[in-house]
């Protein structure tokens, strides 16, 4: 017995392994993707700008190429990482697990552009107008590409990650780790959380973190709901075991 367990502990890494490979390899492949058509992706953004980027290095645009390629491979990942994770569970998962489950993959990607989306809105039609207006013409402004896109990748970035909240509360509720009546019970406390975060995101401006906490609000209730649509789920299926079905 020891001895098969051994063999069982050593198949699942392999298969991990297998799996993490291939992961990779599609990330390198977007990210080389990526790196071609940088500029391209560049002037899709600095079309939303009306002020010049400036570069102060000889590697600052290596910097960005870098930047671009990193979040084409990320986007363009994601729908392969999730289905390799499902593969990886999929032995362990009944026919009606595996149906259900799969259709959190279009739903991991859809949040996580939506996410995207929402914070690059975010970021070019409150963030940069309001700090562009603290200036008021005191100062000479230079804006540097590099320090342009960091800055804008640091507040986009997580909104995308913040959007999968519903879907991981969804799965988790369905693991039987968390239920929608605890949801409810540390709401106050999610909200809490959910602001620091949005204060933490957003420059210091009690309005721009009022368009930034009231999404993340509704997006809280959404996963109450897909908490509760998943508890039933699970309930039904334990009550269809118990009779037999």
């Amino acid at each position: 017995m020891p001895e098969q367990d051994e063999m069982n502990v050593l198949d699942h890494l392999s298969e991990l392994r297998k799996r993490l490979i291939i992961t990779a390899v599609v990330f390198i492949l977007f990210f080389i993707v990526g790196f071609i058509f940088a500029k391209d992706v560049y002037y899709f953004f600095k079309n939303d700008i009306d002020f010049p980027l400036h570069i102060t290095g000889i590697s600052d645009t290596l910097r960005i190429y870098i930047k671009i390629a990193s979040i084409v491979a990320i986007v363009g990942t994601l729908p392969v990482l999730s289905t390799q994770l499902w593969l990886f569970v999929r032995p362990g998962l009944k026919k009606k697990e595996r149906t259900a489950t799969l259709k959190y993959i279009p739903a991991v990607v859809f949040l996580f552009v939506l996410g995207l989306v929402f914070g690059y809105t975010l970021f070019v039609k409150f963030i940069m107008p309001f700090l562009m207006g603290l200036n008021d013409d005191m100062f000479t402004e230079i804006f540097t590409v590099d320090k342009y896109f960091g800055f804008m990748f640091r507040i986009v970035v997580p909104f995308a990650f913040i959007f999968e909240i519903p879907i991981v509360t969804m799965f988790l509720t369905s693991l039987g780790l968390l239920t929608p009546k605890t949801l409810r019970k540390m709401r106050k406390f999610a909200y809490f959380g959910l602001l620091i975060v949005g204060g933490l995101i957003t420059p210091p401006d009690v309005f721009l973190q009022l368009i930034v906490a009231i999404p993340l609000f509704l997006l809280y209730e959404v996963s109450v709901y897909t908490s509760s649509i998943a508890f039933r789920r699970k309930e039904k299926r334990q009550r269809d075991f118990m009779e037999g079905k």
